[in-house]
C-alpha cells in the first residue's frame, strides 16, 4: 500500500509546531516482501531509489521493490562528500553529468523535499603547466558541449576562495583554475531520503536489512527473481545498483564485470563559522574540501590503493590528504579533525560507469561510478528507469554499455575525475 505524501509547506509547518512536532507521519513503511513484484531493485541507495521513483512517476511502474541488505542510503550514498559538477572531458560524459545536473536544480521541487542544493561552484586547482594545458582543454571541451566551464587567473582563483594560498614559494604553486559555477554540493541523506518517500507514495516497497543472496534464472537463461534472507522473491526484471559490491551480486547471476573495488576516505574537521565559500579541488595532490552546513570542513582524498571490501582504509592516505590541505590552505593547519569514514566504490579500467542492459534477459546494471555517483544521482537513476521499463537504452546511456569493453569503444574519465582511481 502506497505510503500517504505529506505536503511541505509553511502552513504544514506551522500547524506541526503548534503541535509540537508530534504528529508527523512516518515518511516511508518499511515494507514486508511480497512473492512476486514487476521489478527488483537491489540497492537502496540514491540511485536505486532514484530509479524506484522515476519508474513510478514516468513510466507507470510500482510494483516494484527496492531491496537494501543494510539501511536506506547506508552505502556510498551517506558516505561521500556530496560533491556536484558535470565538467567531464568526453561528450559521452558532458551529456550524462550535465543531464544529473539539469535534474539537481529542479530536484526539491519534483520530490517536494529539501535536497539543500547549493550551487557554490567547483574550483579545480592547477599546479603544473601541465594542469593548466589539461584544464584548459577541458574548458574547451566543456564549451562544445554546452557545459559551463571557465579559467580563472590565480587572483581570480583567490578572490573566489579568500583562503586559498596563492603565494610563489607555496609547496603547490597555483597558477589559475579551472570553475564550474553551476556546481556544488547537496545534502546526500536528504537526496535518499527524498527519493524513498515520493517513492513509497507511489507504491513502492522499500525493504530494508534484507540480503540479496543470488539472482535466480530460469532454464532460457532469463531472470526469474532474486534469493534474500527473507526467501524468494519472483520478479519479470531485476536492477542491480549495489555499488562497491555490484560484482558480488552479478556473479551470482553468472554475469562477471569488468569492476575493481576500492576503499574510499573522507573526513570532517571541527565546525566553524562560514569560511570556504566553495568546493576546491585539486588533482594533483589527491584532495579536495568545502564546508558543510554544520560548519565543518569536509575533505575527500583518492582510493586506496589495494582492492578491498572494508569501510576503513589507510591512515597514510588521510595523512597525506592532510598534509596537502594544510600546503594549500595553511590556515586550517590548526584546525583538529572530528571523524573519518570511508566507503566501497567500484571502478572500471576506463573510470565511466556500465549503465544498462546486460546479456541475460531482464537483469539490469548500473555500476562502475568510481568517485563520480554521487554527482551523477538523479541523472543515472533517470535513464536506467527508462532502460527498465523500455528495455532499452536512454540516448544518453546508450554508449554506458558492458559491450564496450569487448569493442574497445571506451569513455576514458581517469584524467577528469579529479580524483587518483
Amino acid at each position: 500500500m502506497a505510503a500517504k505524501l505529506t505536503k511541505f509547506s509553511f502552513a504544514t509547518l506551522a500547524r506541526k509546531a503548534l503541535e509540537g512536532h508530534k504528529s508527523w507521519p512516518q515518511q516511508w513503511p518499511q515494507a514486508e516482501p511480497k512473492a512476486q513484484y514487476d521489478v527488483v531493485i537491489v540497492g537502496a541507495g540514491g540511485h536505486g531509489l532514484g530509479a524506484a521513483h522515476y519508474l513510478a512517476k514516468e513510466h507507470g511502474i510500482t510494483n516494484v521493490a527496492v531491496i537494501e541488505k543494510g539501511w536506506l542510503g547506508g552505502g556510498n550514498t551517506g558516505r561521500n562528500t556530496t560533491i556536484i559538477r558535470s565538467n567531464y572531458l568526453y561528450d559521452e560524459s558532458a551529456r550524462l553529468y550535465d543531464h544529473a545536473l539539469d535534474l539537481w536544480e529542479g530536484l526539491s521541487q519534483d520530490l517536494d523535499y529539501n535536497v539543500m542544493f547549493s550551487q557554490r561552484g567547483v574550483m579545480m586547482l592547477a599546479h603544473s603547466v601541465h594542469d593548466v594545458q589539461s584544464f584548459k582543454r577541458h574548458i574547451h571541451a566543456n564549451r562544445l558541449n554546452g557545459v559551463m566551464n571557465e579559467w580563472l587567473t590565480p587572483q581570480e582563483a583567490k578572490a573566489f576562495c579568500p583562503p586559498l594560498d596563492i603565494s610563489s614559494t607555496a609547496r603547490y604553486p597555483v597558477m589559475g583554475a579551472a570553475l564550474q559555477r553551476r556546481g556544488g554540493v547537496a545534502r546526500h541523506d536528504a537526496v535518499a531520503w527524498g527519493y524513498a518517500r515520493s517513492a513509497a507514495a507511489r507504491g513502492v516497497d522499500i525493504i530494508q536489512n534484507c540480503p540479496v543472496l543470488a539472482i535466480r534464472r530460469d532454464t532460457a537463461g532469463g531472470v526469474t527473481g532474486v534469493e534474500t534472507a527473507k526467501g524468494f522473491i519472483a520478479a519479470k526484471k531485476v536492477a542491480v545498483s549495489a555499488a562497491g559490491y555490484t560484482s558480488v551480486v552479478m556473479d551470482t547471476a553468472g554475469v562477471r564485470l569488468p569492476l575493481e573495488s576500492f576503499p574510499l576516505q573522507a573526513l570532517v574537521s571541527e565546525p566553524v563559522k562560514p569560511v570556504f565559500p566553495c568546493v576546491v579541488m585539486s588533482n594533483t595532490v589527491h584532495a579536495y574540501i568545502s564546508q558543510s552546513d554544520k560548519g565543518e570542513l569536509v575533505i575527500g582524498s583518492g582510493t586506496d590503493q589495494y582492492v578491498s571490501y572494508s569501510q576503513r582504509g589507510g591512515l597514510h592516505l588521510i595523512e597525506h590528504t592532510l598534509a596537502a590541505i594544510c600546503e594549500i590552505f595553511p590556515l586550517f593547519s590548526r584546525m583538529r579533525m572530528l571523524r573519518k569514514w570511508g566507503g566501497v566504490v567500484d571502478v572500471t579500467p576506463d573510470r565511466s560507469p556500465i549503465l544498462g542492459k546486460t546479456p541475460v534477459s531482464g537483469l539490469y546494471v548500473n555500476c562502475g561510478w568510481g568517485t563520480g555517483g554521487f554527482k551523477a544521482t538523479p541523472g543515472a537513476a533517470h535513464v536506467f528507469a527508462h532502460t527498465i521499463a523500455r528495455d532499452e537504452p536512454h540516448p544518453i546511456n546508450a554508449p554506458y554499455t558492458l559491450d564496450r569493453f569487448r569493442t574497445g569503444r571506451l569513455i576514458d574519465e581517469a584524467a577528469a575525475a579529479a580524483v587518483a582511481h
